[in-house]
């Protein structure tokens, strides 16, 4: 709980906005939010930059809530979304939207999700109907505004999350598309938030928005100052033998374990589940239901570890995460950051351990360079490597007997004596004359 920063009672914000504020059980500002509230209530442009889990979304909910209520307004259907929110992934989508709902709990306000994978005729059919606040990924924003089933042309706020991502995951061509149907940023509030602000992303505000303020919470320091880090540097070969080591001493409550590749994934989780640690995995291919499943099992505390790819290293919000551990050290210093800014969220403490085995060690230092320190390097305890139990072979998936082939001269139900084949006769060629 966050024991100082500026109270919200003080904003002088509408009742049914700190009636919500209340029901989260939010009291003071996080460092973030004092920063970004006095501009953005007065309805200034802001790019903010703060460790991921510090109140940024609830910062730029609060600040929607609060001025949309300030103009009445008529839903129509089909009409614009009053408040228009982006974001890089489903996961991201789906946690605003779920804080959106908690916050925005007493006001009248319809809110909105829309995200592939799941749903796309009800979504579709919902978002016909006309929202005030609606929150999406890219892709499937594009593809219903091309179907004409809303407009953009009287949008009032625009908010961009995790605006690097966008450019790391290749969506910067439809973001530009997207902002390019919005009303000039004269007439709109921005607020753009990304827990790095690099010149690329930089270079995006200043040419959608309006001369926005550039915010920075421990500019010197971007990782969360809750979070205990640790390298530890081990072979490739032994960093098995010693992650379930790990596992057995630090017994964690909810452990998020990365890695760079699908393959090693798949593979880590079942050799995790073989020694006794109940284990699944989420990543990129993974259909949307099961994955939010999955998610929500590691949410409730049914699943104790999670294994993951750095498609969940962004956005995700899941209280009581008391370890990550990169078990592949990220290629992408940013990916750093967000990986381990899972846990020590909302002004809790924990704990972040890296193995930098031969492989992957190359990025460490541009990590460092990054997040403006040194990580504080352990010797691996030899009582830390343990033998490892071995997953039985995976079965081959059998999608039933394969079909037998039939010639065309044996075909079932096909009656007709097979042609013989007769051995052709030379004729042989007359002699000319």
């Amino acid at each position: 709980m966050q024991k100082s920063g500026l109270p919200f009672s003080s904003l002088n914000l509408p009742e049914s906005v700190m009636k919500g504020i209340e029901a989260a059980g939010f009291t003071r500002c996080t460092p973030i939010q004092e920063k970004v509230f006095p501009l953005s209530l007065k309805g200034r442009d802001v790019a903010a930059q703060a460790q991921t889990g510090t109140g940024k979304t609830a910062a730029f909910l609060i600040t929607i809530f609060s001025r949309l209520l300030e103009k009445e307004h008529k839903k129509e259907a089909g009409a614009s979304p009053r408040a228009f929110i982006i974001a890089p992934t489903r996961e991201l989508t789906v946690q605003i939207y779920e804080e959106a709902k908690l916050l925005g709990q007493f006001t009248d306000f319809s809110m909105l999700a829309v995200y592939g994978g799941v749903d796309y005729q009800k979504q579709r059919e919902e978002l016909k109907k006309g929202v005030d606040v609606l929150v999406g990924t890219p892709g499937r924003l594009i593809d219903y505004f091309k179907q004409r089933v809303f407009s953009l042309k009287n949008t009032e706020i625009l908010v961009i999350d995790e605006a690097d991502r966008m450019f790391d995951m290749g969506f910067i061509k439809d973001l530009r598309f997207l902002l390019k149907r919005l009303p000039p940023y004269s007439k709109r509030q921005s607020m753009l938030f990304s827990a790095t602000l690099s010149y690329r992303v930089m270079e995006l505000g200043y040419e959608h928005m309006n001369l926005p303020v550039k915010l920075s919470v421990s500019k010197e320091r971007i990782t969360a100052e809750l979070v205990e880090q640790v390298l530890y540097h081990v072979g490739k070969e032994e960093k098995l033998s010693f992650l379930l080591g790990l596992l057995r001493h630090e017994a964690g409550e909810r452990t998020l374990i990365f890695i760079n590749t699908k393959v090693v994934a798949d593979r880590l989780t079942r050799v995790l589940n073989a020694n006794g640690y109940k284990t699944d995995t989420i990543s990129g291919d993974i259909p949307q239901p099961k994955r939010l499943k999955i998610l929500e099992d590691f949410k409730e505390g049914r699943l104790p570890i999670l294994v993951a790819t750095d498609v969940a290293s962004r956005g995700l919000h899941i209280e009581g995460v008391s370890h990550v551990i990169n078990y592949d050290l990220p290629q992408d210093s940013e990916d750093y950051v967000h990986r381990i800014g899972r846990t020590a969220r909302a002004g809790a403490s924990g704990k972040a351990i890296s193995l930098a085995c031969d492989e992957y060690v190359y990025s460490l230092e541009e990590i460092e360079e990054l997040i403006g320190e040194k990580i504080p390097v352990k010797r691996p305890d030899e009582s830390l490597f343990v033998p490892v139990i071995k997953p039985p072979p995976q079965k081959r998936r059998m999608d039933g007997p394969k079909p037998q082939r039939h010639s065309k001269s044996s075909r079932p139900g096909d009656n007709r004596k097979p042609r013989q084949n007769k051995t052709r006769q030379a004729t042989p060629r007359r002699s000319p004359g």
